[in-house]
């Protein structure tokens, strides 16, 4: 657990670092790639909430860790979204915005960064979430 000094950070930054742990497992990454599995978390729940509705995705940032939410809204334009996109569109965005080499492909890299963010939200708004994107990409989605 990181020490702010404050006990509310500490949390929160203990929250984030957990999911970036869990990806990090789910890879095979040791912590020193870090930067990596913030990166392609970022890249995910950017391309995710551009391509929602702005309600849905209001929705969906509540449910994040308080420290991924700032992540998660961070250069959001509600009214350039949602922006219409299938799930070939959503992983070449993702693979444009992730400047690292992958493992595998962009979808193995949206699929373990989805299984992880699951495990944050409740299954409610997860099933909620999946309902409200097109069928080729909540395919993708545990």
């Amino acid at each position: 657990m990181v020490a702010t000094g404050f006990s509310s950070f500490d949390t929160m930054v203990d929250k984030a670092n957990r999911l970036l742990k869990e990806i990090e497992e789910a890879y095979g990454w040791p912590k020193e790639r870090r930067k990596q599995s913030y990166a392609a978390l970022r890249s995910v729940l950017h391309h995710l909430r551009d391509r929602l509705p702005v309600d849905e995705a209001v929705q969906f940032g509540a449910q994040l860790p308080t420290l991924l939410r700032g992540v998660y809204y961070d250069g959001w334009r509600p009214a350039h979204t949602p922006v219409k996109m299938n799930s070939e569109e959503f992983f070449r965005r993702v693979r444009a915005d992730f400047p690292y080499a992958i493992e595998g492909d962009t979808e193995q890299l949206v699929r373990t960064v989805l299984q992880a963010l699951e495990h944050h939200v409740s299954e409610g708004e997860w099933n909620d979430l999946k309902a409200r994107l097109p069928s080729s990409l909540a395919s993708v989605m545990p």
